[in-house]
Order: structure tokens, then sequence, then C-alpha cells
């Protein structure tokens, strides 16, 4: 089993190194590859080291089997081909090809079963936010119809990638000297404030990161469920949260809801309001699970349940997401040797 990280200098690709081997992935061999820039980058993977090799537009991937990418939409698109054509399967973490017919878009605890028909060889991940919430969402449906969700993300710097986290440690820094904010990542201070503003705004008010939940959603789950999203940056440097409000077919009291989350793979659940016990990002950042919790009805809705859920951005919402990908496409017989 020969395996590649394209994108390995980023934050995800980073990620993909200690996932892989925290997990035990299979493999026989790891090949890194990445920009001009990053090429002759040297990382420890097993206590071995590995060099970067540069992406290029030749055979290195004839005898790849599986390509974990991270590297933006462009690249994603512009090496698909030569990625895939001898054979490997390209698990893509960029938006480039998730709402694309015939490519699968995968959350394992969801719809791991949609890898078996992948004609281009191309798995796409989901948006970050996208994940963590159908998660939660599946264990809920597995008791009522969902019908609509309302979502609001409180969103970490690590999404905006290596540079959004370090932008944050920097106006940190910045600040306790007394001096300007750099702000050039985000479109406003991120130190001290929230940004209502992840991604650019569309035609109807919404931003793409928005618009991602609601298309993605309903892609990943099979289903006509309506959801309607604000996503915010916040001063957090990794692990996402959400508040979700979901309305379902029927009445879903919070002790089913609870129950269900309890027993479904991939969600912990924290739920002690009493004891001041939620899940919060601070405490949560490099733990591979869905974490929910402030589970209540939802006073304005007969068939409503809100909830609050956290899961690591670079981790669940990325890297993990995909090496799981990874691992079912194995264990299902769907990568060709």
């Amino acid at each position: 089993m020969r395996v590649a990280i394209v994108g390995a200098s980023g934050a995800v690709g980073q990620e993909f190194l200690k996932v892989l081997e925290e997990r035990d992935f299979p493999l026989d061999e790891l090949v890194l590859f990445g920009s001009a820039r990053s090429a002759g980058k040297k990382y420890t993977f097993k206590g071995k080291e590995l060099t970067v090799k540069e992406l290029c537009h030749n055979d290195d991937f004839k005898d790849i089997d599986i390509a974990l990418t991270s590297a933006g939409g462009g690249t994603s698109k512009d090496f698909a081909e030569t990625i895939t054509k001898h054979g490997a399967i390209m698990i893509d973490n960029s938006s480039a090809f998730r709402m694309e017919d015939d490519i699968p878009l995968v959350v394992p605890e969801v719809n791991a079963e949609d890898c078996k028909n992948a004609p281009r060889n191309i798995i796409a991940n989901p948006n970050c936010t996208t994940i963590q919430m159908v998660v939660a969402l599946k264990a809920l449906e597995n008791i009522s119809h969902i019908k609509r969700v309302h979502i609001s993300s409180y969103q970490s710097a690590s999404g905006a990638g290596a540079m959004g986290m370090a932008e944050l440690e920097q106006q940190v820094k910045e600040y306790a000297e007394n001096k300007d904010l750099t702000v050039e990542k985000f479109a406003h201070q991120l130190l001290f404030n929230v940004i209502p503003h992840i991604d650019v705004f569309t035609d109807n008010g919404y931003t793409k990161e928005e618009m991602k939940m609601y298309n993605e959603t309903k892609k990943i789950m099979h289903s006509d469920i309506e959801v309607s999203a604000t996503t915010v940056r916040v001063p957090v440097m990794r692990a996402h949260s959400e508040a979700i409000w979901a309305e379902t077919e029927r009445p879903v009291s919070p002790e089913e809801f609870r129950t269900e989350c309890e027993k479904t793979k991939g969600i912990t659940v924290i739920d002690n309001p009493a004891g001041n016990e939620y899940p919060m990002p601070f405490n949560l950042a490099g733990e591979d699970d869905v974490f929910v919790g402030r589970i209540r009805k939802d006073i304005s809705n007969p068939n409503g349940i809100a909830f609050w859920c956290v899961s690591d951005q670079i981790k669940k919402g990325a890297a993990l997401n995909a090496v799981q990908i990874a691992e079912y496409m194995i264990e299902a017989g769907l990568v060709k040797k």
C-alpha cells in the first residue's frame, strides 16, 4: 500500500502525517508532494525522514494507491487527472469537486457506502463545518426525519489554515507589546472580535461557506433537509463550535437524542449543565470525535430540538475524515492493488 500526501507542508498536510501515524494506517510507503516552494522540506513519519517532492505533471503517481490531497481547489482541479490516471484514489480536501454529480461527498459515519460509486477515482472531503454537523444530525435522523436546520457556527482561526492561526497568534503578541495589529488573512482584526463573514458573499446575502453547508448537507444525507447557516469567525486557535436548532417530523425528546448520540460512533456526549460541563474548543482541540452537549427542547417549536457541538476543524473537519474514508475503502476492497 503506497500513500501520497499532496500539500504536505500545509496545516492539513501536517495533520495527515499525525493522523496516519496515530491510527497506524496500513501503508508500506508514504510519499510527500508539495509546491516548488515546499519541495525539499523534510518531515519525520514513524521515525523515518521523508523529503517533499515537487508536484508535477508526470508519472510520480503510477504506483500510488491512495492520494490524500489538500493543496487548494485550483491545484486539485489541475492535477486530478495526473493523480488518478494510473488508478490512484484521490481523496480531496478542497471544494473543487464536492458538488459534482459523479464524485461522492463522504462523511464515513453518515454515508460511507457512497464510496462504492466513484467512477473518476475521486472522493471529496466535505467542508469542515458540514462534517461535524452531519455526524450529529445523522444521530437525530436515525430517530425522526429532519425537515430543517438553523445553525450558527463559531469557527476557529485554523479554518483559514496555518496563516490564519499565525495571524491570531501574531495579534496577541502585538497587542501585548502595544503595537498596531496585523490584519491580512481576515477581513478584520480577529483578536477580541467576532467576524460574521467567512468566504465571499453571494447574491442571496449568504456567504459561500454558508451555502456549502446548505448544499453539502443535502448531498451527504441524501435528504430534502433545509439548512440556513450563519458562519462566524471567532478568536479561537482550533476546533469549531456550532449552535444547532433542528426541526424533525415528530417530536424528539432530549433523552432520545442524547441516548442515540451516546451509542453513535464518532460522537462523545458532554451534557451536564448543572455541573458546567459542555463541549468547549479549548478542551477539545486535537480530539477525534464530534462532541455534543446543551441538548434541550426548542421551546419555540414542538418538533424542535437544540444542541451545541464542537469538533477539531483540522482533525475531524479535514485530515481525520479523509483518512477514515481511506480506511473504509481499504476495508471494503475498493482500493485496487
